[in-house]
């Protein structure tokens, strides 16, 4: 057996682990006697085959289980909870979510202008999975596909109000508003500026980064290194042969935790403004009940995803996604403030550069409320939804350079963040500046979206084909996400049976409900934060151990 990967040598495999491909050309196997699955349980229960790694699957699913009874059960006492503890982790704790998060990008950047970029994943031979419109389709639709519809169009406009606002002090000393940094008070084309660089800062590089590095080491250790397609894997340098023991199983539990938590704060998110759309179209009630019936009916329809698999169910979905969000893009550019969108991509790009060092900084922030209730809620999603956005972007990612991968996973999105923030969020800005129209700027979060395409041409349709992208965005999700959790709780495996990931899907439902019954989006947020703040511990150490492991590879 090895502990240390400087134990790994060059060798072509003719075999390959139980569910993990084997290496296509040279790569550097770690010599470890472990084999994938070994400490699974199967069996067939009344005829429904199950292949499960016992520890894992057991203490997530139970945990899991017994936190959605007991939301459910306490709904008035466990909101209050919720609330304490998210002021608790955004007051105190901020600075973790913004160092880490800073860590990752430098990482990432710095490995795409090193020779590390030159190692392929999957070995020196591999080839692509995936042709690159279908890799690209997959990456965006799992990476933050509800959160662009949700926050497209409320996030400019708030950062907009708040830094017009200016800053606010109470009796205390401290600021009282929310605005970015500091403002921009009366200053009409600053405040623009100033909220579209804030806004790209949130969807940019930094959640990119997380997912970038997860995803690359999950690759890297699985597809080189032959270990399972688990987090315990990226961690083989640091704990050797332990890593098969409870450390491993700790670090695979709080990864489904992680996933759960994320997955579930957006499609929590994605409920209410399919709701809320629903009821401003069609007058259908926007209620508790809507929003637990929309969980359930999408929830099935992503089974039936599921049980087409990857190339057929997630693949072809992500694709009708793109193809959606790409349209309903084109005609907000083309009936929108189509000259003001154009230049403003450029402009807030630009922004969004002068802005980044100022925007990132974890230590001595004067907008506290910015920095800690906006930017710390939105890394902790983020790094929350990393092992489920990672390790899918690494099953798909297969036959690629680390140069190539880095490239396509953390510039590409990036880009496409910051044209779609400015088409939805220029044109609102313009509805309320230019037009008047204050009911944009009035309206509730979830209903900003469909409020502004109100002012637009065919808003009937352009609004249903946003519902649309919601749900779609949705089962993706949910689909990508089971997949993920079904190949952690089953030891590493990525052939695992599909009752497994059926399982998933419905926990998946359960948690968005529990969650939003039991303290709405302030819960949410919770959710994500709570378990997003071990992650970035973890995924700290995890920096470490990529490194290592791609120095012993070919290149």
């Amino acid at each position: 057996m090895a502990n240390d990967p400087q134990d790994e040598k060059p060798q072509e495999p003719s075999t390959a682990s139980e569910g993990i491909p084997a290496p296509e050309g040279a790569a550097n196997l770690i010599d470890t006697d472990y084999v994938i699955g070994q400490d699974n349980i199967t069996a067939s229960p009344m005829g429904i085959d199950v292949d499960l790694h016992g520890k894992v699957f057991m203490v997530s699913s139970i945990v899991i289980l017994l936190f959605v009874i007991l939301t459910l059960a306490l709904q008035d006492q466990v909101e209050p909870i919720f609330d304490s503890m998210f002021t608790f982790l955004t007051t105190n704790l901020a600075w973790v979510f913004l160092l880490g998060a800073n860590v990752f990008v430098i990482l990432a950047l710095v490995l795409i202008f090193t020779p590390l970029g030159k190692v392929r994943i999957g070995g020196a031979d591999a080839t692509p999975d995936f042709g690159y419109a279908g890799w690209f389709a997959m990456l965006f639709a799992a990476g933050m596909g509800i959160g662009l519809m949700f926050y497209g169009v409320s996030e400019p406009l708030g950062h907009y109000g708040t830094a017009m606002g200016g800053i606010s002090m109470g009796e205390d000393g401290l600021r009282t508003d929310w605005a970015p940094l500091g403002g921009a008070e009366g200053d009409q084309a600053g405040a623009i500026s100033l909220s579209m660089a804030a806004t790209i800062f949130h969807w940019g590089l930094h959640p990119w980064g997380a997912y970038a590095i997860v995803g690359l080491s999950l690759a890297i250790f699985a597809f080189n290194k032959g270990l399972p397609l688990t987090m315990r894997s990226i961690f083989y340098p640091v704990l050797g042969e332990r890593v098969w023991g409870w450390p491993g199983h700790l670090i695979d539990i709080l990864a489904v935790f992680a996933t759960l938590f994320g997955l579930a704060t957006s499609l929590g998110l994605g409920a209410t403004q399919a709701s809320a759309g629903l009821n401003y179209l069609f007058g259908i009630p926007d209620n508790n009940v809507t929003l637990v019936l929309l969980i359930l009916g999408i929830t099935l329809v992503a089974l039936g995803s599921i049980m087409l698999g990857v190339d057929k169910g997630v693949q072809r979905l992500s694709q009708l996604n793109m193809a959606l969000a790409l349209l309903l893009l084109v005609f907000v550019i083309a009936v929108g403030p189509t000259l003001m969108i154009a230049t403003g991509v450029f402009e807030n790009l630009l922004g969004y550069v002068k802005n980044l060092p100022a925007l990132s900084m974890p230590f001595g922030r004067e907008d506290a409320n910015f920095s800690q209730g906006w930017t710390a809620f939105y890394w902790a999603w983020w790094i929350a939804w990393s092992p489920f956005v990672g390790m899918f972007i690494a099953r798909v990612s297969r036959g690629r350079t680390v140069r190539e991968f880095l490239i396509a996973v953390l510039v590409v999105p990036t880009l496409a963040s910051v044209v779609w923030m400015t088409a939805f969020g220029t044109t609102a800005i313009d509805q309320v500046v230019n037009a008047g129209i204050t009911e944009v700027q009035d309206a509730a979060l979830e209903l900003q979206l469909f409020t502004m395409l109100e002012y637009l041409p065919l808003s009937a349709i352009t609004s249903f084909v946003g519902i649309v992208l919601v749900v779609v965005f949705f089962i993706t999700s949910s689909d990508s996400g089971s997949l993920v959790i079904d190949s952690i709780t089953a030891g590493g495996k990525v052939d695992a049976p599909k009752p497994q990931r059926i399982f998933w899907a419905l926990i998946e439902g359960a948690i968005a409900i529990a969650l939003l019954l039991g303290g709405g989006l302030g819960a949410l947020q919770t959710a994500a934060l709570t378990t997003g703040l071990p992650f970035t511990l973890v995924l700290l150490v995890g920096c470490y151990a990529i490194v290592k492991g791609l120095m012993s590879e070919p290149r």
